[in-house]
């Protein structure tokens, strides 16, 4: 019940806090008293909007109505010049209500502080008395809240201070009903401050020494009604620490070994050592399938090291086939793995760098091949059969000798970062929100680094991606057309491709010029139509493995028999993924149209890789030969197969991945949810099959030891005897000096490189020593572990009186000096 008094100072009627007198403190620590932070606001336009109309207490609204407000500077602690806001304390009429608790309202009453009590600094600027051991504040201030409703500003509390020191009058202590809704302002301060700015009586905070509410005694006693700190704060949850550098270096260090893509990374190189074992058992010895064509390889990427390190001028003009010009580019150059050819020096460096970059490239297709069907929406398990099939598929093997086939991993991983960018997959189509530009840079700069390993593989997929951007703008433009569909792209994603896209041209064309430079030198190095016909295999190669398999060689020796060139012609990517492809078309996380798109891309890239075998290839080799340029240079099209072999994996990547959905879904029907070891086994059983078609039984020979005489005889010379399979092993052994050598072997032969041989196979005779001088040779090293069966195994001890030469022996090596 609340009392209406007309006394100046006492309790007024409110007709906004119908609460008890009894009741608890507003603003206390009872939810249901929590006052609204909107309170405020409205009782001040409550209260402005009320100015001049009674209060009904009488004689105190007209003291109040002429009471003189003191001037700013009569205020304590307030600034000089600071404006007041008359609207409130001004009218003498106004209904004050106990729950505004605003300051101008409590400024107007013209209360003055109770003997012994000290208000809040909210309280003090209103003139009002605290009532002596209100809870609520106590224990609001016990648990360190700052309240920031009734919010007083700086001129209100400097008149409030001003006019209840001037009155000196001791107001009536409110009613609970009416304790400060407005002044929780500073109640963990106000209190501080209430020392400062009352009377000056010492640490209880009021004239007279007497404890203030919530406060203490001098003898240390709570003071009556004020609270114990809340024992239920100590269950509370602690602070977050602040983490320091190397705590976040870690938890970051953390993330990124338990990320998919470290996952993914780790477990494509684990496989890759195991499934290519014993390529890394002796490295600085072996080379995998052969060391002829590996051994040219070796040179290539131990030659582009050295000359971009020390004359980059010369990097196309190699230090084999003496004296031709542009000898390098006489075949693919890797160029891409220049960075790793320029550590260590020497055969054994070579080699050792060669198979490390072998076992780094299978690792790379599997990882890449992966990542791509997880952008376009396979699950992980589906994932990974795409990059074991797309790695490790029977025909590949066959294949172990070229590493410019093997590192085709840059094709899917520029793929996958390509669609990444652009916010693209094949199962959720085009995705705006996803788009990121820097995977477009990314994608181009992978795309440019596969082209710059060669052009077999290499050219294929520049077609491929240039007829990918030219499909995919036609469409993106025809739905804007002609159906209308506006589709964000960005000026930002726009730009990207056109740099990316300028970068990857600008490679090419690079490395086109080379190439282009010695198809006009070397006529012969151009291939017909007739030549293409002889690698081209016939439809049995699909469903023929090669000898290199450990599971199907040994049953399909007899269907290699009959292939013209069997390790250009067994193009078989594995039963295991036909069977899922095809499953993959019934069933499968892909739509129909989806799926059918891709077994047509399939069975395009299988009918290429014929060659001229399906119709002559009148409608599928030969217009690309005659009329796209540079495909006239690729002499196996069986190679092609790379193709089909990654889209019927993202076939079977559909079926397996819907296959692990539906395994998931029964474990989620059962109590409780969680797959039985035999549903989970299912899942990988598709993955243990394409494995095991994919191990292989490769032989690793050893490499014929480089001759000390190479180690110190300078050039230009000539290693007799000479041909495509003895010259290989010759370049690896030119990388610890490489000194200009006559010797070379490539994907075609220079003319003067025949007519050398041809010649020098009377040597040392005067027509042969002759037409080295004219040459420019300085040195001929015949090999006498070599010459058995040969015509210099007679004539390598023949007199060479009057030739003008002379002949040294350096172990096994007979050196000419002309």
């Amino acid at each position: 019940m609340t009392t209406d008094q007309s006394a100046p100072g006492g309790p007024r009627p409110t007709s906004r806090d119908a609460r008890a007198t009894n009741g608890p403190a507003p603003g206390g620590t009872d939810p249901q008293y929590r006052r609204d932070p909107g309170d405020e606001v409205r009782a001040s336009a409550f209260d402005e909007a009320d100015q001049g109309r009674p209060t009904g207490n009488g004689p105190a609204d007209a003291a109040r109505t002429t009471r003189k407000r003191p001037s700013a500077d009569d205020a304590p602690g307030k600034k000089a010049g600071t404006a007041d806001t008359a609207a409130g304390r001004t009218a003498a009429g106004k209904n004050a209500s106990a729950g505004n608790g605003t300051d101008r309202d409590k400024a107007a009453t013209g209360k003055a502080p109770a003997a012994g009590k000290v208000a809040d600094q909210s309280e003090v600027a209103a003139g009002k008395t605290a009532a002596a051991g209100k809870a609520a504040d106590q224990d609001e201030a016990a648990l360190g809240k700052t309240a920031d409703q009734g919010k007083a500003n700086t001129e209100d509390t400097a008149d409030a201070r001003s006019e209840a020191g001037a009155t000196n009058k001791v107001g009536d202590q409110d009613e609970p009903g009416e304790k400060d809704k407005g002044g929780k302002k500073d109640k963990g301060r106000g209190r501080k401050k209430a020392g400062g700015d009352g009377a000056g009586a010492g640490d209880s905070g009021t004239p007279d020494g007497s404890p203030a509410a919530g406060g203490s005694k001098p003898d240390g006693t709570p003071a009556e009604g004020a609270s114990k700190p809340d024992p239920w704060a100590a269950f509370g949850p602690a602070p977050e620490p602040v983490p320091t550098w190397y705590g976040r270096l870690g938890r970051w260090v953390g993330r990124l070994l338990i990320h998919e893509w470290t996952l993914a990374a780790v477990a494509s190189l684990a496989l890759a050592v195991l499934m290519t074992w014993p390529t890394l058992r002796y490295p600085a010895h072996t080379l995998p399938q052969d060391y002829w064509d590996p051994s040219l390889q070796a040179w290539q990427m131990a030659w582009s090291g050295h000359i971009l390190l020390t004359e980059p001028a010369q990097l196309w003009h190699a230090n084999a086939f003496f004296p031709e010009r542009w000898s390098f580019a006489f075949s693919d150059t890797l160029l891409g793995y220049a960075p790793a050819g320029m550590i260590g020096s020497g055969p054994e460096a070579a080699l050792v760098r060669y198979n490390i970059v072998f076992v780094l490239a299978h690792a790379l297709a599997t990882f890449g091949a992966y990542v791509l069907a997880r952008q376009l929406g396979a699950s992980r398990t589906g994932s990974a059969v795409v990059g074991v099939a797309y790695t490790y598929a029977p025909w590949l093997l066959a294949q172990a000798g070229h590493l410019h086939v093997v590192s085709n991993g840059g094709i899917p991983l520029a793929l996958a970062m390509l669609a990444r960018g652009h916010g693209w997959s094949l199962r959720h189509g085009y995705r705006p929100e996803r788009r990121h530009e820097g995977w477009v840079y990314a994608g181009w700069l992978v795309a440019a680094w596969q082209l710059s390993l060669g052009f077999g593989i290499g050219l294929p997929f520049a077609y491929v991606l240039a007829g990918t951007v030219l499909v995919a703008a036609v469409i993106w433009y025809g739905k804007r057309i002609f159906w209308r569909l506006k589709r964000p792209f960005g000026q930002r994603l726009f730009v990207a491709d056109l740099i990316g896209g300028l970068i990857f041209a600008g490679v090419g064309v690079l490395m086109a010029i080379p190439y282009f430079t010695v198809a006009q030198l070397h006529p012969n190095a151009e291939r017909t139509i007739d030549d293409i016909a002889i690698f081209s295999p016939p439809a049995t190669g699909f469903v023929t493995a090669p000898a290199e398999s450990r599971l199907w060689g040994g049953l399909h020796e007899g269907a290699r028999s009959l292939l013209p060139w069997h390790p250009e012609m067994t193009l078989l990517p594995g039963f295991v993924l036909y069977a899922l492809a095809v499953g993959g078309l019934f069933f499968s996380i892909w739509k129909v149209r989806q799926r059918l798109l891709l077994l047509a891309g399939a069975l395009v890239a299988m009918a290429l890789s014929m060659g001229t075998e399906l119709f002559g290839g009148r409608f599928t080799y030969v217009p690309l030969f005659d009329h796209l340029p540079g495909w006239s240079g690729i002499r196996t099209p069986g190679r092609l197969m790379l193709w089909a072999t990654l889209l019927l994996g993202l076939l079977a990547a559909g079926a397996v991945s819907a296959f692990a959905e539906r395994v998931r879904e029964i474990s989620a029907e059962r109590i409780p949810s969680w797959p039985s070891p035999w549903l989970r086994l299912a899942t990988l059983v598709p993955l243990l099959l394409v494995v095991a078609e994919g191990i292989n039984t490769t032989p690793h020979p050893v490499v014929p030891a480089q001759p000390a005489a190479m180690r110190s005889i300078d050039g230009p010379l000539l290693v007799l005897p000479s041909g495509q399979n003895h010259d290989q092993p010759v370049m690896l052994w030119s990388t610890t000096r490489f000194q200009d050598i006559v010797n070379g072997g490539s994907g075609f032969t220079p003319r003067q490189l025949d007519d050398v041989r041809r010649v020098t196979m009377t040597f040392p005779d005067q027509t042969s020593v002759d037409y080295l001088r004219t040459l420019g040779v300085h040195n001929v090293l015949v090999l006498r572990g070599k010459i058995a069966g040969t015509p210099w195994e007679v004539s390598v001890d023949a007199p060479v009186d009057g030739l003008g030469i002379t002949r040294e022996e350096i172990d096994d090596i007979v050196v000419f000096r002309l």
